[in-house]
């Protein structure tokens, strides 16, 4: 069990904490839209936004689990498509490439209908020139976050940069992150990782009524 100086008491600790270390890293960013990564990362978010003054949204990524077991992340895909996988497991699990088309597109559909749900009938997201920061609650292998920082960096119109900012992750998870957005903001960088889940004395799953409440103006 980790110590209470180490770990947060829930996602809003930890994203006040997150929004005071953007703030003093990007300092005046100007326009800026803080999206949170469903569910956990909004929670986050929240607080990140209010610290930067910026909007806050939701940018729907879906994890795509081994058919056979759901946590292994075989990579993840956005509502548009675009997909991260894990070479390692895609190699280990060896799927037919049928069966990996059938994974993702499945993903991807309920990925679309999470966005439907969480975003309403919200506008579309307003990218062009403006600082967009990716949140979550924590990374471990970093395929969602990835998916998304893609995502964003191809995007047209673009935005002015992409910033990746989470309480908790590995290394190398971090280092490949910093590959693909122009900054990395992470308040714990710890030599063993397990789990996100165990940096938070509250890591209670957030609903999706949680979600599009903290959406509401």
């Amino acid at each position: 069990m980790r110590s209470r100086e180490r770990a947060w008491r829930d996602r809003r600790e930890a994203g006040e904490q997150l929004g005071a270390a953007v703030q003093e890293q990007l300092g005046d960013v100007g326009d800026v839209l803080v999206l949170g990564l469903p569910r956990g990362g909004v929670t986050v978010a929240a607080p990140v936004a209010a610290a930067l003054g910026g909007e806050l949204d939701v940018l729907v990524v879906r994890k795509v689990g081994v058919p056979w077991q759901p946590e292994l992340a075989l990579g993840a895909v956005t509502t548009s498509g675009h997909r991260v996988i894990n070479g390692e497991v895609a190699r280990r699990i060896r799927l037919r490439p049928d069966e990996v088309e059938t994974v993702f597109r499945n993903a991807q559909d309920a990925a679309r209908d999470r966005e439907r749900l969480l975003r309403g009938d919200r506008p579309p997201l307003r990218l062009a020139g403006r600082t967009v920061v990716l949140v979550d609650d924590g990374i471990a292998t970093g395929a969602t976050m990835r998916a998304a920082a893609e995502l964003l960096a191809t995007a047209e119109p673009a935005p002015h940069s992409v910033v990746v900012a989470v309480p908790v992750g590995p290394q190398d998870t971090v280092d490949e992150l910093a590959a693909v957005v122009d900054a990395v903001v992470v308040l714990r960088i710890p030599v063993t990782f397990n789990a996100v889940g165990e940096w938070y004395d509250d890591f209670t799953q957030v609903e999706d009524a949680d979600v599009r409440a903290l959406l509401t103006p």
